[in-house]
């Protein structure tokens, strides 16, 4: 019997939980995530003609899980589009909170109206494709929120969350598995909407639908272009899209789910009476303040506003914790969810590189050159150290990994950016570490500086593929337009990685010390260099 008091139950022991309790996942026939089908459109005249689909490519993946329910024995199943449930899928292990009952309700809701001809009365509100905590209790949070204020409306609004995350990748992040899990989630997320759960791919789905929410993303995927944007919630930059959504809001927290909350915990409070305020399950403030201590390192002042700190204390005092401090409430989540963050030594390279995955298809300006599907992969791990975890233990051995990844989801360029910190002795020896602190180890007793010390580095790697949408000699041009836009850009002073004469082909590493420089650095420039690239 597992005990379900937070913090009760290790990561380890965690992981082993959630993947003995998943077998009977939906399945979407067809496609195997071992194949090489990377949905790109076909050739064209058209120097930016681009199956829309390929920068969508997850839709319709299935995987060795979804397999053996749908071929497993049953009294039949329930089809929505691609997607075949067991016939007892939904009474099959059901989350034990309130919170999971609706959302396991609203989504088979969500796929019965689509069948049935009346998805135009659905908004998706969804994070983006990274799947971090944020986005996912941001969109789950907004959904709720949105559903349940419209109750006693003649017309209540239908809502419902996506994760644009497949579900067997959600548990690649025990972060994410562990606020689940406390909160009484079904372990096999049967309440939860993924994308590879959609009834029809997101391009043909995109104008059907009364709208869409954007939490956690300023702009929509491509294949969300047809959906009508009714509101946008995002702590990055605000870049222009849906100037006309309500509501619109932008800010500097450290958590989306910090503005999502504020405007919920507004409209709740000026709901009229009667009725007044609906029910919020304590599992959604929860929620809330687990996503909120993560991104915030516990309100830590270098890495939060005071808005986050507002809005943390308004959800505290609604919370089953309302007795506690802030201080420690926000200090134990951070503690408990960091230490599950940095539970990564079970992950193989494919699953590093598909854990916090964000990419989309950028437009050149040049009529000569085709549009560019472009991903990043984020990890907190070193490829000196990825490379361990291959078969064969080389370079060759992860490239190979990536290639196979990439040519699955149809990216034409990927960039995987690795983020760590090493431990130096006095001999310039590094040692790897997986830690999130920011500070070197302290002095020694007299006084001097300890033999160890820490220091923060950054890499880029970077592959350009050549396909259906580029041939060999644009792949050449490519990867020499992104690489010298990578080299000459003087905030990351890069150099190149110390095996880099390993590599062979349209392949790539460096190193940098910019700490600030990951992803929100790093992609613009290349997406700028991918723009104007003209072969």
């Amino acid at each position: 019997m597992v005990n379900l008091v937070r913090g009760s139950i290790g990561v380890a022991a965690l992981f082993a939980l959630f993947h003995a309790t998943t077998s009977a996942l939906p399945t979407a026939p067809g496609r195997g995530t071992s194949g090489r089908d990377n949905g790109a459109g076909s050739s064209s005249s058209s120097s930016h003609d681009i199956d829309i689909d390929s920068s969508f490519p997850l839709f319709g993946i299935q995987t060795s899980r979804q397999q053996a329910a749908f071929h497993a024995p049953g009294s039949g199943f329930e089809t929505f589009g691609h997607v075949s449930y067991p016939s007892d899928y939904w009474a099959l292990e059901e989350g034990v909170g309130h919170f999971s009952e609706w959302s396991k309700a609203t989504k088979h809701a969500f796929l019965r109206d689509w069948r049935d001809g009346r998805v135009d009365e659905w908004t998706l509100v969804m994070g983006n494709e990274g799947g971090d905590l944020d986005s996912m209790t941001a969109a789950l949070t907004w959904a709720y929120h949105l559903s349940h204020s419209t109750l006693h409306h003649p017309e209540p609004r239908k809502v419902v969350a996506l994760l644009q995350t497949p579900a067997d990748a959600l548990d690649l992040r025990p972060e994410n598995q562990l606020a689940l899990h406390n909160i009484k989630m079904s372990s096999g997320h049967r309440d939860l909407l993924t994308i590879d759960e959609l009834p029809e791919k997101p391009v043909q789905l995109a104008p059907k639908v009364e709208g869409i929410v954007l939490v956690d993303h300023p702009v929509p995927l491509r294949v969300w272009n047809g959906a009508k944007i009714l509101s946008i919630f995002d702590h990055h930059t605000d870049r222009g899209a849906a100037p006309n959504a309500e509501p619109r809001v932008f800010g500097t927290t450290a958590s989306c789910t910090t503005l999502v909350a504020k405007q919920m915990l507004d409209e709740l409070e000026a709901l009229p009476s009667p009725p007044g305020e609906y029910h919020v399950p304590h599992e959604v403030y929860e929620l809330i303040l687990d996503a909120i201590a993560i991104d915030s390192d516990g309100l830590n002042p270098k890495k939060s506003v005071p808005l986050d700190r507002e809005v943390s204390e308004r959800v505290l005092k609604r919370s089953n914790w309302h007795n506690e401090s802030l201080t420690e409430v926000m200090d134990r989540l951070d503690s408990e969810l960091g230490k599950a963050k940095k539970d990564l030594d079970h992950l193989n390279v494919r699953d590093l590189l598909r854990r916090d995955w964000k990419g989309d298809v950028v437009d050149t300006i040049s009529p000569r050159t085709p549009a560019v599907h472009l991903g990043f992969a984020s990890t907190p791990v070193p490829l000196d150290e990825q490379i361990k975890r291959t078969r064969h233990k080389q370079v060759a051995s992860w490239f190979d990994i990536e290639d196979h990844w990439t040519a699955e989801i149809g990216a034409d360029i990927s960039l995987c950016l690795n983020s760590y910190k090493v431990k130096i002795d006095d001999d310039g020896v590094e040692q790897f570490i997986l830690d999130d602190e920011d500070k070197d180890e302290p002095e020694d007793e007299d006084g001097g500086v300890g033999t160890m010390k820490k220091q923060k580095i950054r890499e880029i790697i970077l592959v350009v593929r050549h396909d259906r949408r580029i041939d060999e000699e644009q792949a050449n041009s490519l990867f020499e337009t992104v690489s010298r836009a990578i080299e000459a850009d003087e905030t990351l002073k890069v150099e190149k990685w110390h095996r880099a004469d390993e590599l062979r082909g349209r392949r790539m590493a460096w190193r940098h010390y910019r700490e600030d420089a990951g992803r929100k650095v790093v992609r613009p420039i290349v997406e700028e260099a991918v723009r104007n690239w003209d072969a």
